[in-house]
């Protein structure tokens, strides 16, 4: 029986807990938007639930994932697969972007700040590995609970019985749905790159240039930073592109971003990104797009546009009107 001081102690710990959780729910659902209502359900269940907490059977984070794991698991029944472009079929080789598909259709862009929580440099390492939008778009081939057992054990490197205790599974059923998690993880294996570093002269080099050329419609500038095998997605639509020729054909072929701007923004996904913005019919410059960048091997390898996020750009850390 929890008393009252312990109670008190406890709900300040569990607050704690919720920059964790967030990525944890975050890496499971794959969507921004509904990590928070996740987190949120958690917490109070938790709170609720606190008075039968026994410490003696588990840690409090083991206690407060299994809660996380079955929102999570109950949010996703019956939801697609989310994905990023190049997950929904083949590049495109023509103009037409087709139709907008659901959001639900898609892997989002989560902040890095919204994890709120300090790690030491390996550990922050491995977080921003797991917090590409490859690696989140990769995980959700998995089903839920494979999903929920690989996370664990791969990524928060928490121990098999630890798992097992989040899960409600028996330990050997654990290793098996992380043997068979792994399998299919590595048939989707993201591509490689580089790390971000704030510090990175070079990567601040390469993202200065892309500004530049780009806001010049400098086409054969903005070729020599992409890499050979570079692919720029434009979430809600399917439609990608492979290739700097391709990329550059499709600049040149429109003025559609003559008058847009870019600004960087903070970490998102463990990425670099840009905030485009774009004339309104007043001439104010507004929120387009948020530019998810890749690099690898010193030039851009991925860029995903996600259109219609103008509402989150304070929380990307880019201004909700820019000054001309």
């Amino acid at each position: 029986m929890v008393v009252r001081g312990e109670r008190d102690s406890l709900a300040t710990s569990l607050e704690r807990l919720r920059g964790p959780l967030t990525g944890y729910c975050y890496r499971i659902l794959g969507s921004a938007s509904d990590v928070e209502d996740a987190v949120q359900e958690t917490m109070l269940r938790a709170l609720r639930a606190i008075d039968s907490y026994d410490p003696d059977r588990a840690g409090l984070s083991t206690w407060v994932h299994r809660i996380a794991t079955n929102v999570c698991v109950d949010m996703l029944r019956g939801a697609q697969r989310r994905a990023l472009p190049w997950d929904m079929g083949p590049a495109a080789s023509g103009s037409d972007i087709g139709i907008p598909l659901p959001p639900t259709r898609w892997v989002e862009p989560l902040a890095d700040s919204r994890l709120a929580d300090t790690v030491d440099p390996a550990t922050l390492a491995v977080r921003h590995e797991t917090l590409r939008l490859a690696f989140i778009a990769a995980l959700q081939w998995l089903p839920p609970r494979q999903r929920a057992v690989l996370v664990l054990r791969d990524v928060l490197g928490f121990a098999a019985t630890e798992a097992a205790e989040v899960m409600e599974m028996s330990v050997a059923a654990v290793n098996s749905a992380l043997q068979r998690a792994r399998a299919t993880l590595l048939e989707h294996r993201p591509r490689p790159a580089d790390p971000p570093d704030l510090d990175d002269r070079t990567h601040r080099d390469l993202l200065q240039r892309y500004i530049h050329a780009f806001q010049a419609h400098d086409v054969p500038t903005l070729l020599e930073v992409l890499a050979d095998d570079v692919r720029s997605g434009m979430p809600p639509f399917a439609w990608w592109l492979d290739g700097p020729a391709r990329i550059g054909a499709a600049m040149t072929g429109t003025d559609a971003c003559a008058e847009d701007r870019l600004v960087p923004g903070a970490l998102v996904n463990g990425c670099w990104t840009l905030g485009q913005y774009r004339p309104d019919p007043n001439g104010a410059l507004v929120p387009f797009a948020l530019l998810v960048i890749e690099f690898r091997g010193g030039r851009i390898s991925e860029i995903v546009t996600f259109l219609g996020c103008g509402d989150r750009f304070a929380e990307f850390g880019l201004p909700e009107i820019l000054e001309t």
